[in-house]
C-alpha cells in the first residue's frame, strides 16, 4: 500500500512540474520582440500620474553632446533628456550615469543612418535605451527618452 502511495505521489509531482515548465515556455514564447512593446511592457508598473512642469524638470536628467559611430561610415552627436518617474529613481539614475553612456554608445553603435534617421529612428533609438536601461535601476523607472537634439553626418 505503501508502495502505491509513493508512485502516485512521485506522480502528481512530475506531472505538477512538467505543466509548470510548459507554462514558463509558453510565458516566454509569447512576450513580443517588437522594441515597442516591450518598452510598454517595462514601463507598465508605472503608476500612470500626470506629472507637473516643475515635477518633469525635477526629475529629467539630460545627457549632451553624446558623438560616437554608427555602423558604417556615419557618426552622429546626439543629447537626451531622460524622464524619471521620481526623485529616488533619478538619484539611482544619476549614479549609474556611466554605465548609461556605455548603453547609449552601444546602442547607437549598433544603428545605421538610415535606422537612426527620421522620426521612426527617433523612437526606436528611445524605445531601445528604455529597454535597456529600465532593467538596471532598481529605485524606479525610466518612463520617457526624449530626443532634445540629433546631427547624423556622413563621412
Amino acid at each position: 500500500m505503501v508502495q502505491w502511495l509513493i508512485m502516485i505521489l512521485i506522480a502528481i509531482t512530475l506531472i505538477a512540474l512538467a505543466s509548470f515548465i510548459l507554462w514558463e515556455y509558453l510565458d516566454k514564447k509569447s512576450q513580443s520582440g517588437d522594441p515597442t512593446q516591450q518598452a510598454a511592457n517595462s514601463v507598465e508598473n508605472v503608476k500612470p500620474r500626470k506629472m507637473s512642469a516643475k515635477e518633469e524638470k525635477a526629475n529629467t536628467v539630460e545627457f549632451k553632446d553624446i558623438t560616437t559611430n554608427l555602423a558604417g561610415k556615419n557618426y552622429v552627436k546626439i543629447n537626451f533628456a531622460f524622464l524619471l518617474e521620481d526623485s529616488k529613481a533619478k538619484e539611482e539614475f544619476e549614479l549609474l550615469s556611466t554605465r548609461v553612456r556605455s548603453i547609449i554608445l552601444q546602442t547607437l553603435a549598433d544603428m545605421t543612418a538610415e535606422q537612426a534617421g527620421g522620426s521612426k529612428g527617433q523612437d526606436l533609438i528611445s524605445t531601445m535605451l528604455i529597454n535597456k536601461i529600465n532593467p538596471i535601476l532598481s529605485k524606479g523607472k525610466l518612463v520617457r527618452v526624449d530626443i532634445t537634439d540629433i546631427n547624423i553626418t556622413n563621412n
